[in-house]
């Protein structure tokens, strides 16, 4: 049986796009296919192109050269009024002098439909976003998580084949977002539509996402969905932007193994020369906490004895400041649940053995981490 990924049919594809302000170039020959129904997030860091390449899809900056595909029709030349899809703003933008009824109403009012007709769309749309008896109220009457509730609800009104959602969570608090997120998600699965959803929250994205476009200075990093995103990144910046990440200066030795200060550690395998200066990277959870009286296996390489020079108590798990003085004056940090925690009696100051799985530490060239973010 195929998977239910594979039989999805491409509903947008942007093909080659470029746009230029002025001499400044926001979006440099960007391809992409999004398929039907996929929930398909933009990421990363201010000004990487990612709210330009939305808006380039909403007909509301034209590109300066490429094309844009959706549902089969090209769509590339038509304005913002002529495409199908509905947008949710970070800012809400619903109309404050308008009853949530009306807000919600608006467009349907614009195409002529009965008022009867619209009354049962309106209360259809207000149980789909769990906010049945909040018709008569105004904006300013709503929390800021109902209000963008309402944005959606007013986004999907007309039914729309495309879904855009331009950083819609952030400007709630924290643990609005974190409901508002998987609420979002399970409405869109709902409906099946297919969504495009700009972000600079990596967490967001990671929890949202059947894929992940990572963007940076007007190109597309990586795409993938979001396991391989985090667990197989293909560049520095990658594994440096999407969540904690170790990075040791090392020189590289052979295929598989670098050189950190005085410590040889095994790797995944990696096409540097010996002697190349390279980058040995691994995610604080990756980090294997034992005793300190731990006796590593013979083929169980990678351990060593370090010090814990801070804890920092993060809820679910504590993240550890570990020195060692053979890694050439370099820190690690380990991120250890809180029973891990408990079992091996942590304490800043004690020591602890802890092991870099090699499957897990990821080798890139020294320069990457010279480029910068942005």
């Amino acid at each position: 049986m195929k998977d239910i990924a594979e039989t999805r049919e491409s509903y947008l594809e942007i093909i080659g796009l470029w746009k230029m302000f002025g001499d400044f170039v926001a979006l440099r020959d960007i391809t992409l296919s999004i398929d039907e129904g996929e929930f398909v997030c933009f990421l990363g860091p201010s000004g990487c192109g990612k709210t330009t390449l939305l808006r380039a899809i909403a007909g509301l900056d034209i590109q300066t050269r490429g094309r844009i595909v959706q549902a089969g029709q090209d769509i590339s030349d038509l304005p913002a009024s002529a495409r199908d899809f509905g947008i949710v703003f970070q800012s809400y933008a619903l109309f404050p002098n308008l009853t949530i009824r009306r807000n919600i109403a608006f467009g349907l009012e614009n195409i002529g439909l009965s008022r009867e007709k619209i009354r049962q769309r309106v209360d259809e749309l207000l149980d789909l976003v769990g906010l049945p008896d909040q018709g008569e109220k105004y904006p300013a009457q709503l929390s800021g998580g109902q209000q963008q509730r309402i944005a959606l609800a007013r986004a999907i009104a007309m039914s729309p084949g495309l879904l855009l959602l331009d950083e819609p969570l952030s400007a709630l608090d924290a643990k609005v977002r974190v409901h508002l997120r998987h609420e979002v998600k399970e409405l869109q699965r709902k409906l099946g539509v297919t969504t495009v959803m700009v972000t600079h929250d990596q967490e967001e994205a990671l929890a949202m996402a059947d894929r992940i476009v990572v963007m940076r200075d007007g190109v597309i990093e990586q795409i993938g969905p979001p396991t391989e995103i985090y667990r197989e990144p293909r560049s520095l910046f990658v594994a440096d932007f999407i969540g904690e990440m170790n990075q040791l200066a090392a020189v590289a030795e052979d295929g598989d193994a670098v050189r950190v200060g005085e410590v040889r550690l095994d790797s995944r395998q990696h096409d540097f020369k010996p002697g190349e200066q390279v980058i040995a990277a691994i995610r604080p959870d990756d980090l294997i906490p034992h005793e300190a009286g731990h006796k590593p296996d013979a083929d169980s390489g990678n351990c060593l004895r370090v010090r814990l020079r801070e804890m920092e108590f993060l809820g679910s798990f504590w993240r550890c400041s570990l020195g060692h003085q053979s890694l050439g004056g370099q820190m690690l940090i380990g991120d250890f649940s809180v029973n891990a925690a408990r079992r091996l009696s942590l304490e800043e100051g004690g020591e602890m053995m802890i092991e870099l799985p090699a499957s897990r530490l990821m080798i890139f060239g020294r320069d990457e981490s010279e480029d910068g973010d942005d």
